[in-house]
């Protein structure tokens, strides 16, 4: 996915404020489901909420105000009732690294407990996974 640096994103040295990149990483994670077919939103309406239960960001360079990013997205680990990915910020114009994070969701219904991964999420993630071992 990518993502435009405008002016309101950064902070008073010009450069991202850290906290957006949190936004970035979870839009992102939207649009990777998205982008193979499924809705977030119509998988909580079926009792599947996806939460973060850990992440982890480490900066490696800043972004700019004009920059334009590319957030990256692929699975590293499905458990039973949790989804790990990575998730990497490059600037696209030089293909820079700036972010690079781990985040683990959990599977959860809108009663707080644990559930199931869906079996298509699973599928599509083993697939996922199987495309970047190979």
């Amino acid at each position: 996915m990518d993502v435009r640096i405008y002016y309101e994103d950064t902070d008073a040295g010009g450069v991202v404020y850290h906290a957006n990149y949190i936004k970035y990483l979870e839009r992102a994670r939207t649009e990777y489901f998205r982008g193979h077919g499924i809705s977030v939103a119509e998988l909580a309406g079926n009792g599947f909420v996806f939460p973060v239960v850990r992440l982890e960001i480490d900066f490696k360079s800043p972004a700019l105000h004009d920059d334009l990013l590319s957030v990256t997205t692929c699975p590293v680990r499905v458990g039973g009732s949790s989804i790990t990915l990575c998730q990497n910020i490059f600037r696209k114009k030089d293909g820079k690294l700036l972010v690079e994070g781990s985040v683990t969701l959990a599977c959860i219904s809108p009663a707080l407990q644990a559930r199931r991964i869906p079996l298509e999420i699973r599928e599509l993630l083993d697939a996922e996974m199987e495309k970047l071992n190979d």
